[in-house]
């Protein structure tokens, strides 16, 4: 986490306030929350900053929640959430520990699932494909273990009313994970029936937006630019096998 250190942490969260504060603060120590006001008058810290730190936090908690939401958590689960701390965001040790320690807290914390998302989503409310990216980072999590279990789909189905987002994506994404190959129309959030010149405007729009430079100008953390990346190499090729057949 590029924000990250321990002062500064504790800052942001005391900022914050609300689920995701408390969670940090219960996690870094309440012994930085009493002396917050020290902190800012030797450090600052940017509004992107406070994007990503409430953006990782509530991504482990919501980790924690729907990884729990059938009982248990898989071991299938465990390997996820590992691979996403060593290969996907490249965590060093101190922040290796620091996401254990906030998804293990959530995991057992009496604060609800619905609660972290709903603050995540204040937060980031302008920042839609912030959210998009959140959201299909926790879907890729509950299909795991190749099984999208009753309560963390009526989790997953809520999560798109909580962030403002395409009810739609639930669909797309339960379909991409549970079929083998992409459909192009799917990862464009197209119909085939539709006109190509309408298509390629919906594929314009799609690819501004998602476009790297533009999510991170909108506080998407760095560690999260890879998938960012990925995802708009998803947008051009769809469009590139839509416009083959068409032609």
């Amino acid at each position: 986490m590029s924000f990250f250190n321990s002062a500064l942490g504790a800052m942001i969260g005391f900022s914050l306030g609300g689920p995701i504060g408390a969670l940090i603060g219960g996690v870094i120590g309440s012994k930085f929350g009493s002396r917050s006001s020290n902190f800012r008058s030797r450090q600052s810290y940017t509004n992107n900053q406070k994007q990503q730190t409430a953006f990782f936090v509530a991504l482990f908690a919501c980790f924690a929640k729907l990884a729990k939401a059938d009982g248990h958590v898989s071991k299938e689960e465990v390997k996820t959430i590992e691979s996403y701390i060593k290969e996907r965001f490249k965590f060093d040790q101190e922040q290796r520990l620091f996401a254990i320690k906030i998804f293990n807290q959530a995991k057992d914390d009496q604060t609800t699932y619905q609660d972290y998302a709903m603050q995540l989503a204040s937060l980031l409310g302008p920042n839609k494909n912030a959210l998009v990216m959140f959201y299909e980072l926790l879907f890729e999590l509950a299909m795991s273990d190749g099984v999208l279990d009753i309560k963390e789909e009526e989790l997953l189905k809520n999560t798109t009313n909580i962030f403002g987002i395409d009810s739609n994506l639930f669909r797309d994404l339960k379909r991409k994970f549970s079929e083998s190959g992409d459909d192009p129309y799917k990862v464009l959030g197209v119909e085939p029936s539709m006109p190509f010149d309408h298509i390629k405007k919906i594929y314009l729009k799609k690819r501004k937006e998602f476009h790297p430079d533009t999510l991170i100008s909108k506080g998407l953390p760095d560690e999260l630019i890879d998938r960012a990346r990925e995802k708009f190499i998803e947008i051009q090729e769809a469009f590139k096998e839509i416009e083959k057949r068409e032609k």
